[in-house]
């Protein structure tokens, strides 16, 4: 069954019975990328990708990650149009090189959505006890920090994150609704920093541009990587959304290219007013402005950065959910996971248990531990997605696409050779402890889906035979 696909009837089945509400329209899921995107990126690692990294050259960085996104969302693109179901990476995976290697593929993201959720919750606890402190409500340190960092438990990190994994089990549409309000407040916090900062700009602050060497550039577009992840939720959202053929295409390329755009600015701006050896720290931004002599306004930023980061939390914790969904929902995780809340329409159960697992690790693991590990995980899902759509190209060209990857054969093999570098680019550490955590999986795969797996039963029983891209039966 390793290389078994899903057939077009099987997803077609599981969302005609999913129990899922469509509620989203083509600027939902546009907002829903942006925020998702604009978060802890764009206010916490321009700092510690510049003064750790590539320097002023961070910019650079920043448009190298976003180039590939917009190659990875070029892809995810034609793959939604084609196959507008609940999973991303991990449907297009199934539809094109089978059931083991959706599993993995699922379990990267699974890992990319957890951890990187969890790096968002830490970069809001930093801005908002900046802002307390700034208030002359101090929150003592042990709350703030690790024990690993000397402290107890990031407990603002833990409860934000707890506050939204509820909201999220209470509606998607309503999450949505909030989630748009947000992230408009949140880009006119940003133009308003990069409009109060320019004038400060100083040429000597990016003198040398490339501290770290050219080496730097792609070092640390390894890291700012993270920032455009959440893009990759758009897609997980396809059975809630109304017309997924038209606008799961328009919301992932139109919310990587705006948020492409904002974090080149940014970058820029921030290494041009601040020396980027005083900016590794978790909130640059604020940092800047308070540094300036804008106090009240970084305080007045800092309260747009912070609804930044609950979209950007409400996105990654929303994403999480589906792919746990779909996956339970295949039988490859336990059934409960897919339970569907009679009133509310949303995957209630593994909402909550999600946001349990994330605000632990928020609250227990330091900052550069939970960035690196999220960009493994989900640079692998997105190589394997670029086979997964050369295969499914080479093999049934003939079937209904709405959107094509343009030049296919050059720019995936490009993206396929940059996931690869940047994930050689990561630690070693990183690296060992995802291939751990794959390995982990690959053994869990092998020992509960042959028990448990139900993918192929609504298909059998619906279904009048195999779709045109479904010509493999191989059994592991």
């Amino acid at each position: 069954m390793f290389f078994k696909k899903k057939t077009l009837e099987d997803f077609s089945a599981q969302r005609k019975d999913s129990g899922m509400i469509r509620t989203l329209s083509t600027m939902d899921l546009t907002f829903l990328g942006i925020g998702g995107i604009i978060g802890s990126g764009v206010f916490v690692l321009t700092g510690i990708g510049a003064a750790r990294y590539a320097g002023p050259g961070i910019v650079l960085s920043f448009i190298a990650a976003g180039l590939l996104c917009m190659l990875v969302g070029l892809a995810y693109a034609e793959l939604a149009s084609l196959i507008p179901a609940a999973g991303s990476a991990y449907a297009y995976t199934f539809a094109s090189l089978g059931e083991g290697m959706a599993f993995l593929c699922g379990w990267s993201l699974i890992i990319g959505y957890i951890v990187t959720a969890s790096a968002v919750a830490v970069g809001f606890s930093a801005y908002f006890s900046g802002m307390m402190a700034s208030l002359g409500m101090e929150i003592p340190k042990a709350l703030l920090t690790t024990a690993p960092e000397g402290g107890i438990i990031n407990l603002p990190a833990v409860v934000i994150t707890l506050i939204i994994g509820v909201i999220l089990a209470h509606g998607t549409k309503e999450s949505s609704r909030l989630n748009t309000i947000l992230i408009s407040l949140t880009l006119c916090a940003i133009v308003a920093y990069v409009v109060v900062t320019s004038p400060h700009a100083v040429a000597a602050n990016l003198d040398p541009f490339l501290p770290f060497g050219a080496g730097g550039i792609m070092a640390g577009a390894a890291v700012v990587f993270f920032s455009f992840m959440g893009f990759d939720t758009v897609a997980t959202s396809a059975e809630e959304c109304k017309t997924p053929e038209k606008s799961l295409p328009i919301g992932i390329i139109a919310s990587v290219f705006v948020c492409l755009c904002i974090y080149s600015v940014v970058a820029l701006v921030l290494t041009a007013t601040i020396p980027y050896t005083d900016l590794d720290r978790a909130d640059p931004v604020a940092y800047c402005l308070r540094l300036i002599g804008y106090t009240s306004l970084a305080n007045l930023v800092t309260v747009g950065i912070l609804f930044g980061m609950i979209t950007t939390l409400i996105v990654y914790i929303f994403g999480q959910a589906r792919v746990f969904f779909a996956m339970s929902r295949d039988g490859f995780l336990p059934k409960s996971m897919a339970n569907i809340h009679p009133k509310y329409g949303t995957p209630y159960f593994i909402t909550l248990v999600g946001s349990a697992i994330i605000a632990f690790i928020a609250g227990c693991v330091p900052m550069l531990y939970i960035v690196e590990l999220a960009n493994t995980g989900v640079l692998a899902a997105f190589f394997i997605v670029f086979v997964g759509l050369i295969q499914l190209r080479r093999n049934s060209p003939e079937l209904p696409r709405t959107f094509h990857f343009p030049a296919l054969y050059l720019f995936a093999p490009i993206g396929m050779a940059v996931c690869l570098y940047l994930i050689w680019a990561l630690s070693a550490v990183t690296n060992i402890t995802f291939i751990v955590l794959m390995v982990l999986g690959f053994f869990f795969y092998n020992s509960y889906a042959p028990k448990h797996r139900c993918w192929d039963k609504a298909s059998s029983s619906s279904a009048n035979g195999e779709s045109s891209y479904s010509d493999s039966t191989t059994s592991s």
